[in-house]
């Protein structure tokens, strides 16, 4: 009767525990999800002519915070757009998103070029590791590209490590890789020279789809990467274009590729010309959400 007690009052200790435990962990990831929700705030579904779609799958089995960044600005200059990928993902790499992500939202409407955001974002970057990581501020960077699209639609980037965008016509892809980009950032100091590259023009219909290599890199149980250009020839083809079919497809295809489980934090975003011609600085208020932000909870 003893050993009976001692079991019972046992096993009720350890599910107390438990209970106890796994409430910490849903309030944990309830404030991080709240916390990544504020930072990468839902994009609008319209910024100056341009449909807009994104989302954001983390690589940490239940998490919401992830390494990936990404942001759409109307500003006098063009529609400017950053996405970013920071080494390693999870909580702590969190720091830096915010650090980036901040000084983009400023810079963005300040600069009159992309070479000035660009080197306000390495000056914020390194301010933020000397500060917040020194012991491993060397070994830290980010991968970052800048894309601005002019009012005719125009399109000029500059690229730091990151993968070159595709830019989807009904029928065709074409991935938009003029040139080597610059290291990523925080590695090395940015050139005394910063030209943007002529990436074309973003004609009506066009959609331009970003997305860090995360997409590209992701592998199935063979070891086989995902096809991300054959999986965006398959939605190009498939009638008009729209950012929020394309980005629900091809995230879609991702997940059953990686089996819910991808190894590395992956975010797309995608822009289609609906309107032709974007103009100036119109279409900036946040009213509606396209940014379904999804992650491989169980």
């Amino acid at each position: 009767m003893t050993s009976a007690v001692f079991f019972f009052v046992g096993t009720a200790l350890i599910l107390h525990v438990r209970h106890s435990l796994m409430r910490e962990l849903r309030q944990v990831r309830r404030i991080a999800g709240a916390a990544q929700r504020a930072l990468l705030r839902p994009l609008p579904a319209r910024v100056d002519g341009l449909d807009v779609a994104a989302v954001q799958v983390s690589a940490e089995r239940g998490a919401a915070v992830g390494g990936d960044l990404y942001e759409v600005v109307a500003t006098e200059h063009g529609v400017r757009v950053v996405m970013g990928d920071v080494r390693g993902h999870g909580i702590g790499a969190f720091g830096t998103v915010a650090a980036v992500l901040g000084c983009f939202r400023e810079a963005a409407h300040d600069e009159e070029d992309l070479g000035g955001v660009l080197r306000r974002l390495e000056r914020a970057l390194d301010r933020h590791l000397r500060q917040e990581r020194p012991a491993s501020a060397a070994e830290e960077f980010v991968t970052l590209l800048l894309v601005e699209i002019r009012p005719d639609g125009e399109l000029f980037a500059l690229n730091c490590g990151h993968p070159w965008p595709y830019r989807l016509s009904r029928g065709r892809v074409e991935q938009l890789a003029p040139d080597d980009p610059h290291p990523p950032l925080g590695l090395f100091p940015l050139p005394a020279v910063l030209p943007t590259v002529d990436l074309g023009y973003l004609a009506p219909e066009d959609a331009l789809f970003l997305y860090t290599d995360g997409a590209q890199d992701a592998r199935d149980a063979r070891g086989r990467f995902f096809p991300l250009g054959s999986a965006l020839t398959s939605v190009a083809g498939d009638g008009p274009l729209s950012s929020q079919g394309v980005v629900g497809r091809i995230s879609a295809a991702l997940l059953q590729h990686t089996r819910g489980e991808p190894p590395d934090d992956i975010a797309l975003l995608v822009l289609t010309n609906s309107a032709g011609t974007p103009s100036g600085a119109r279409g900036t208020a946040r009213t509606t959400t396209t940014h379904p932000q999804t992650t491989t909870a169980p």
